[in-house]
């Protein structure tokens, strides 16, 4: 468990880093946030995870994060890099192509994209150890499925169905792996 908490606390330090340098330099970082169908906004897909508006923006992704990430490099080693990497790539894929013409950043997406993944993982391995991860996660974040549906002015309703839907598809691909 010591190993998946370093991993989860050096990539949640890695977005207060990032925040605090834009805070300090004068230079707009949201300009690497995801524009749908730009091709300056392209970029975004690997960045906007990484890219926070302001404190409490940054703050309301923090714990999640690190719950999550801590499950997912603890539960499932094998295959922890490589759901995250899917869960950025392919979830923001889907806000660049799909997504509202505005810029979308945050690790929202990628919460969205942990929770289906724990969620629909203890469905589709119909095992005990992930029926509990799954359990456990739905109990903690089950309420976050209502973010999926548009509503609130300012936040990337898009990044959170798009990453749902991706870790919904990736525990289904991974559904073989051992939790």
């Amino acid at each position: 468990m010591k190993k998946s908490l370093v991993i989860a606390l050096s990539i949640v330090s890695l977005l207060w880093v990032i925040y605090i340098i834009d805070l300090i330099i004068p230079i707009d970082f949201t300009g690497f946030g995801i524009l749908p169908r730009s091709s300056s906004g392209i970029k975004g897909i690997l960045f906007a995870p990484f890219l926070h508006l302001n404190l409490a923006h940054i703050m309301s992704n923090t714990m999640p994060l690190m719950i999550l990430l801590t499950g997912l490099f603890w539960f499932y080693e094998r295959i922890a890099w490589r759901v995250l990497a899917l869960s950025v790539i392919i979830g923001d894929g889907l806000v660049w192509i799909l997504g509202r013409s505005l810029v979308h950043v945050g690790a929202s997406g990628v919460i969205f994209s942990l929770v289906a993944f724990f969620i629909f993982s203890a469905i589709f391995k119909k095992n005990f150890k992930a029926l509990i991860l799954g359990l456990f996660v739905f109990f903690l974040y089950g309420g976050i499925i209502w973010g999926v549906l548009p509503g609130q002015p300012g936040i990337s309703w898009e990044g959170h169905m798009f990453g749902f839907i991706t870790g919904g598809m990736l525990a289904y691909f991974f559904r073989d792996v051992e939790a």
